[in-house]
């Protein structure tokens, strides 16, 4: 099954996500958080970067957990507007 390419929209809000998640790992190293959310430091660096811009839900999941970050404010930072 071959996935269709990524919008532009979903490119910038998977940079969008990494720098959250960037910014709530804090001087944690990049090691450590990605040990304790069960992923490779590679992964989690390929998150922040927006290098996989549409990581699965139990990884997001598990970093919010790992950072603190409840899922409510990822999605309500990350939701497009809805025209009023």
């Amino acid at each position: 099954m071959v996935r269709p390419p990524l919008t532009p929209e979903e490119r910038l809000r998977g940079e969008e996500l990494g720098l959250m998640l960037r910014q709530a790992r804090g001087e944690r190293s990049i090691t450590e958080v990605a040990a304790a959310a069960g992923m490779s430091a590679e992964t989690l660096r390929k998150i922040e970067t927006g290098r996989i811009a549409t990581p699965a839900f139990f990884t997001i999941a598990a970093l919010a957990d790992v950072l603190g970050v409840s899922l409510d404010q990822l999605a309500l930072r990350l939701s497009p507007a809805v025209p009023t």
